[in-house]
């Protein structure tokens, strides 16, 4: 994978003096100018320090956030010397913005729950019932793999990651290496769950409102996206230790309102799905409505702990918000701003012209996904939107499905993957991913032909 990356970047520098003059209308046209590829060396710096984030433990977000304020600088200035730079570069802020702060109040929304569930001990109930059962690792590593696969067509994969891997931490927070094997089954289980739903991942969903594929037509890759997870989670269950964890003597039981928690949380992911289905409103408002759902939950609580004892510790919902993994929420911010930058700069239109243009609709798709393991899939897909080329359904699956799942083949890959990352305490880091990245890509190639045999 490290020369992947390599030759990635190589290819992108390779390509900026073929594509330097064209504007391609909402982009600066700036490639091949001197402050274009530095910002596109600031970029490769900065996730160069969030891959050593294990080695020199700088938390991700620092560089990231750096990068994309000196990248939007060199924006600003490359915009003065082309005609009509300042409306284009303010139109692009204000995408990112729109964005960032979409995928913030949904993240934000869904963190607040999970630690209010972790609080009334809902994760620890749970991960006692499992153990009772003496189920051992490499079943829980199953477990865990498949609740993921099939709750991410409807909870979407981001949601569904933070819930599987509040479990795997309670169930095996003290073996290290299940954490790390089950944190990346999860990222393929939920990136593969959702590929074949149009609202369980952005992309798709950007795919299904463009109108490039019907909504039933979608379900067509359930046995690809099938085959793209359980391939790379049989080669690592080999690897799971095969012991039981203890059972714990104690009973834990769910705190008073646990439940009731959960049933908000499912009600949350109903109407933000309803808000887009039904009243074509974005999801982030659905889930800011659910928000309100918990907040008018914990007043209730509150005021119960009160008619109980003046001492017990009441349920505050805002010392949920001031622990949600505000590390992970500022890297996204830093992400999309700095892969903005470099898409306002040209360099997203210039890759997608290449592909398309040089080496056809099936390579290209192939290729994407193999970006969006570096480049976060959603500006990915919007170039290939933007870019709209000629291509038919089946491709049009083929490049939704490889957009999906090619961000397992990196921790940073998917937002699945960073969010975890940000969770694991430590035990699921890049290079612990890195070291499976062959048996993802076996997953990968597989899937692609059983997309082929099925659906070409």
């Amino acid at each position: 994978m490290r020369y992947l990356l390599t030759g990635i970047w190589l290819f992108l520098f390779s390509a900026m003096p073929v594509f330097a003059s064209e504007g391609a209308g909402n982009t600066l046209g700036m490639t091949a100018s001197v402050l274009g590829v530095v910002a596109l060396l600031i970029f490769v710096l900065a996730y160069g320090l969030v891959i050593a984030e294990e080695f020199i433990h700088m938390r991700k977000s620092k560089p990231v956030i750096f990068a994309a304020g000196v990248i939007w600088i060199l924006v600003a200035v490359l915009a003065k010397s082309v005609d009509g730079g300042k409306e284009l570069v303010d139109h692009a802020i204000s995408h990112n913005l729109l964005e960032y702060s979409a995928l913030l109040l949904f993240l934000l929304t869904a963190m607040i729950y999970v630690n209010a569930m972790t609080e009334r001990n809902v994760f620890e109930a749970l991960r006692c019932w499992l153990l009772k059962r003496h189920f051992n690792y490499r079943k829980l590593f199953w477990i865990t793999g498949f609740l993921a696969f099939f709750i991410s067509p409807v909870a979407d994969n981001l949601t569904t990651a933070l819930l599987m891997g509040a479990v795997v931490l309670a169930v095996g927070s003290d073996n290290p290496k299940f954490v790390s094997l089950s944190f990346i089954n999860i990222v393929i289980g939920a990136n593969a769950g959702g590929a074949f739903s149009p609202f369980g991942d952005i992309t798709t969903l950007m795919v299904w409102q463009s109108g490039k594929v019907e909504f039933f037509g979608f379900f067509a890759l359930f046995i690809p996206a099938l085959v793209n997870f359980v391939v790379p989670a049989f080669i690592m269950s080999l690897a799971v230790p095969n012991v039981t964890p203890e059972a714990p003597e104690e009973n834990v039981g769910v705190k008073r309102g646990g439940l009731v928690i959960c049933a908000l949380f499912l009600c949350t992911i109903v109407t933000a799905v309803s808000f887009e289905q039904l009243l074509h409103l974005p999801p982030f408002m659905g889930m800011m409505l659910g928000l309100s759902y918990l907040f008018f939950f914990s007043y209730y609580l509150k005021m119960q702990d009160k008619k109980v004892s003046d001492n017990i510790t009441e349920f505050n919902i805002f010392t949920k918000v001031a622990r949600a993994e505000w590390d992970t929420l500022l890297f996204f911010f830093g992400v999309i701003f700095c892969v903005g930058g470099l898409g306002t700069i040209g360099y997203l239109a210039t890759v997608s012209h290449f592909l398309y243009d040089g080496l056809g609709a099936t390579n290209a798709n192939i290729i994407a996904g193999l970006l969006s393991a570096v480049v976060d899939n959603i500006p990915v897909m919007f170039a290939i939107l933007t870019m709209n080329p000629d291509m038919d359904v089946y491709q049009w699956l083929l490049v939704t499905m490889t957009a999906g799942v090619g961000g397992s083949l990196l921790s940073v890959g998917s937002a699945a993957g960073v969010a975890l990352m940000g969770q694991s305490r430590g035990m699921y880091t890049f290079f612990s991913h890195m070291k499976w990245s062959w048996a993802i890509a076996l997953g990968y190639a597989l899937s692609i032909y059983a997309h082929y045999l099925i659906n070409g």
